[in-house]
């Protein structure tokens, strides 16, 4: 076997955008001859994922799964829609759920590495990519686990390429296993979907967020008397706090109701109460 020297390896690296270890694993395979090196890299996918690394990834697939108590939402993202409906896409978006519940944090990174059929999952993306032809990669996923007095909730959106899920926590079993109560979390779910909430509420808003809104709305009303200036103030940043935190929202499918009123009333009717304990809202876009 020829001797594998620094220079080829960089030559291909710089070629193909791929690693030091990956570049020398080609050579060794091709003896050496870069330009076969380069093939080899190509069918593997990696030249490809490296000639793509700048295009967007707008196009894609979420997909939710759940097992025993535990619920993830996973997105998958690619190029263009064709590929996104591509029975090998479709085939990987849900392996994709399926390793989730393996994973030991919620992140593209953790998630490439957990195991899928003898191998990481990073490349069974690097396999799809050399039969797609269009940079793939890991978009925002995450994973909820629900208590016995509680329940996941969760919808996606009929483009499959949003959705949402929430974690409703009752205070009996009873309450949580009643379908009414189920449905209106489902709807939830879609609500946030849709209106995109900030945040769960007012004790969850990042206060540097809430700190830029009061200067911002101090400069609109500083040519006011000053003894409203803060009274203003204060009006502007409760309807900012409405509109944005999840509870307050008037909800999408009764806004004679907000969100919690709506899921507080559910409860009720079921015999029980019922908060939002987290959510979560995933597209790719």
């Amino acid at each position: 076997m020829s001797e594998i020297t620094a220079a080829a390896v960089m030559k291909l690296r710089k070629m193909s955008g791929q690693g030091m270890m990956d570049c020398k694993n080609a050579l060794k395979e091709t003896n050496g001859d870069v330009e076969k090196a380069m093939e080899i890299l190509r069918k593997k996918g990696l030249a490809t994922m490296a000639k793509r690394a700048a295009r967007d990834t707008s196009e894609g697939r979420v997909v939710v799964k759940s097992k025993d108590n535990a619920t993830v939402m996973v997105s998958l993202c690619c190029e263009t829609d064709f590929v996104a409906k591509n029975d090998d896409f479709v085939a990987t978006a849900d392996k994709l759920a399926d390793i989730a519940f393996a994973a030991a944090e919620m992140s593209a990174e953790a998630l490439g590495a957990v195991d899928c059929d003898g191998k990481p999952f990073s490349e069974v993306i690097t396999e799809l990519v050399s039969k797609t032809g269009e940079k793939t990669e890991i978009g925002d996923c995450a994973k909820f686990s629900a208590g016995d007095n509680g329940f996941v909730a969760t919808y996606t959106h009929f483009d499959d390429k949003s959705g949402a899920m929430v974690e409703i926590e009752c205070d009996s079993a009873s309450t949580a296993s009643n379908e009414d109560l189920k449905r209106v979390a489902s709807e939830i779910c879609m609500h946030i979907t849709a209106v995109k909430p900030v945040s769960l509420d007012k004790d969850s808003f990042d206060p540097e967020i809430i700190e830029k809104e009061k200067a911002i709305a101090a400069e609109q009303v500083k040519d006011k008397p000053a003894n409203i200036i803060e009274k203003i103030i204060e009006g502007k940043i409760n309807k900012f706090l409405s509109d944005n935190c999840l509870v307050n929202q008037k909800f999408v499918k009764n806004e004679d109701l907000t969100v919690e009123q709506a899921l507080s009333a559910a409860a009720k009717a079921a015999g029980g109460e019922a908060k939002i304990k987290r959510f979560t809202r995933v597209e790719i876009s």
